[in-house]
């Protein structure tokens, strides 16, 4: 039977504050006090698009039905407003769902895309509990610590969508020299 001192890799120590409670970021996510501290959003890899646009486009196609109706009554009824209305309706609704789902669809291919990139960045890296901070064991592939909102923007940036971030991480200074393009 496993413990939880054995999953743990060997010689791991905080650069901060030479504490050994330091977990992968991985598992600080869903580790203790994660939920109090907010570690998941916070040590996010991306940003998790996780639709593919089928609710929009099922949602979207109700509403172009909705709009055929009404243009459907207006003929039967021979209500001219109706007629016009309705077939305006149908057809924003319809052109509306298209650019909304295709959208979806190129936000869920640009996450894709940046997870790969930002692996290399987020995969090595420790979250300490002791003091707060993200750091990598051997100050590679960056060195010092960062705070959980300074590692969430260089990650975020690196995979190319740093102008999605919204929380404290959006406006979180990234010390010179972390990276050398930074």
């Amino acid at each position: 039977m496993a413990t939880d001192e054995t999953a743990r890799p060997v010689g791991v120590i905080c650069p901060r504050c030479g504490s050994s409670e330091a977990r992968t970021v991985d598992e600080a996510r869903v580790g203790k006090g994660a939920l109090r501290k907010e570690l998941n959003s916070r040590l996010q890899k991306g940003p998790e698009k996780s639709g593919d646009g089928c609710v929009h486009f099922i949602e979207g196609m109700v509403l172009t039905g909705i709009g055929a109706a009404l243009a459907y009554t207006g003929v039967d009824q021979d209500k001219p407003l109706y007629l016009a209305g309705g077939v305006a309706l149908a057809l924003i609704c319809f052109f509306g769902t298209i650019a909304v789902v295709r959208g979806d669809r190129r936000e869920k291919s640009a996450e894709e895309d940046g997870l790969a990139k930002a692996d290399w960045l987020w995969r090595p890296a420790h979250y300490c509990y002791a003091c707060e901070g993200v750091f990598c064991p051997g100050g590679t592939p960056w060195p010092g610590v960062l705070t959980p909102d300074q590692f969430k923007k260089m990650v975020w940036t690196e995979a190319g969508y740093g102008d999605q971030l919204t929380d404290k991480a959006k406006s979180a200074e990234i010390p010179p020299g972390t990276l050398p393009w930074y």
